[in-house]
Order: C-alpha cells, then structure tokens, then sequence
C-alpha cells in the first residue's frame, strides 16, 4: 500500500470514483471568478450540502469547510497562486507555490494538494515555475503521505482568445498529462478535449494515474450533463467542477444531477430529470 492510500481513500468513494467541487477561484484576483462565490461560507455551505466527494479550497478559506462538523465532502487544498488568467495580461506573470503547504495542509486535515502545470505560448518561464512548484511540493508530500493532484491547463495564446481560454487540442494536452504523470502526480485534474469521444487517449497517457476532468467556464445544463456523461464511459474516475456549480441557479441540485451520472451511472435524462425535481434555494 503507498503511504498516499488512506488520503485517497478520503478523497474517492467506494467505487473508485470523485466529483470535487472547486470553489478556490478567489485566490487568483480576478473579479469575474469571484461570481456565485461572493458570500464564501454560504457557497460553501450549500455545496456540503449537496453532498459531493471533495471540495476545493485555499488556505485562507479551508475554515469554512474544515469547522464544520460530522461527516462532509474531503479538504481539497489549493497550493499555488498565479496570475495568468486576466484579458490583459501583467507585464511579468507568475505562479507561485504557498511555503510550508504540506504542513499547512496536514493541519487542515486535507485529503489532498492540487497545484497547476501550465503550458502557456510564449511564456516557458511560467512553465519552469510550476515544475519547480511541483518537484518542491512532492518531495515533502510524499514524506507525509499527502497526495498531489497535478493540474496539467494548456492554455491558447491570450491575443487570440482575449483572456483565460483552454486549449482542449489533445496533441498540447496529453504530453503535458504525461509530463504531470512522471514529476509524480497521485491524481490528474486536466482539460476536456475539444472532441470529447477522444478523452480515452488522455486516460491512456496517465498510465493508471486516476484522471479527473475540470469543468472549465459555465456552459448549459444538457451540455455539462452529457460532456460529464461523454466523459464516464471513457475511465474517468471524475470531474472537479466549480463555475459549472456555483454559478448555477441550483448548486445543490445541479451536484446532485451530476453526482448521479457519476456514481450512479445515471443516463443523461435521469440526471436531467433529478436536477429538475430539485427545490431551488434549499
């Protein structure tokens, strides 16, 4: 048994499967991301709620999670800051790793890191950051048994797409699954591909490392259902939502709708069926 099991074992259900919420869009100070999640602790409070495996927070907002009592969704803690997801761009970009984040994640009691892996145009030095980033967090994770979700986001070049835009090309995205895969990540948070029904090759590239699939920016109910859908009947182990979820008009039910497909392997109507049946506000 690796020393990282008994956390994993909290961040994944029985059936080998994860749905984290992510709701660590404030640390990165931009206020388009800060939509639904103004009032943390009431966002927060709704998505326990909900139910989900995991939810995904800072350090400085981990409390309204963690000083909850009784049973709830795993601590999932954000290690990194950058600051590469404005229109315009700053002068010098970056993204910096917390100091001490191992231990601050122990007293937290997290289940889990996650920290970013960019793959920028034109900005290798950002790139450079985030492997020292991660080969820094990963030699005192691993002393601890603290598992670290990789975050591979390749981004499109930000004069084209006029700010944060993923790039769900699958030749930029697998080699830098892969590359999160050998600097030692224990979970895989990555992009969609643009041709979802190729996702496979994306799980084939992690060469057994348990992918879960981000959300990206708020899309339409049948089309977050069925790309989630799309998704499960490729061997993913989950998705980590955020905008898809707080944002939305029924965070509790649009978890529970997604939950389904994921633990459940609901169809992509029964799921829709669930989120309508749902109390708005409740």
């Amino acid at each position: 048994m690796s020393f990282v099991t008994p956390r994993l074992n909290r961040l994944f259900a029985a059936d080998g499967r994860c749905f984290d919420v992510a709701i660590d869009h404030g640390f990165f100070n931009e206020s388009a991301f800060l939509s639904g999640i103004e009032a943390l602790g009431e966002a927060v409070k709704t998505v326990i709620e909900a139910g989900p495996d995991a939810i995904q927070l800072t350090l400085g907002q981990a409390r309204h999670l963690q000083s909850v009592p009784g049973p709830k969704p795993a601590l999932v803690l954000r290690t990194d800051v950058a600051n590469v997801y404005g229109k315009d761009l700053p002068r010098t970009l970056f993204s910096h790793a917390v100091d001490d984040v191992v231990e601050h994640a122990l007293r937290l009691d997290a289940a889990c890191l996650c920290v970013n892996l960019f793959r920028i145009p034109g900005e290798p030095e950002v790139h450079e950051q985030c492997v020292r980033n991660i080969t820094r967090i990963k030699n005192v994770s691993d002393r601890y048994g603290m598992p670290l979700m990789v975050e591979p986001l390749v981004f499109q070049p930000n004069a084209e797409a006029g700010g944060y835009m993923v790039d769900g090309d699958l030749q930029k995205i697998a080699p830098l699954v892969r590359q999160a895969v050998e600097l030692g990540a224990d979970v895989i948070k990555a992009d969609p591909t643009d041709d979802v029904s190729l996702y496979h090759k994306v799980v084939e590239v992690a060469s057994g490392i348990p992918v879960l699939v981000r959300g990206g920016g708020r899309v339409s109910d049948e089309e977050i259902l069925k790309r989630t859908k799309d998704l499960t009947r490729q061997g993913v182990a989950g998705i980590v939502y955020g905008r898809n979820v707080v944002q939305h008009e029924n965070p509790r039910g649009i978890t529970q709708a997604l939950s389904a497909i994921i633990h459940r392997d609901a169809s992509v109507e029964e799921a829709f069926e669930e989120l309508q049946a749902a109390p708005v506000g409740v």
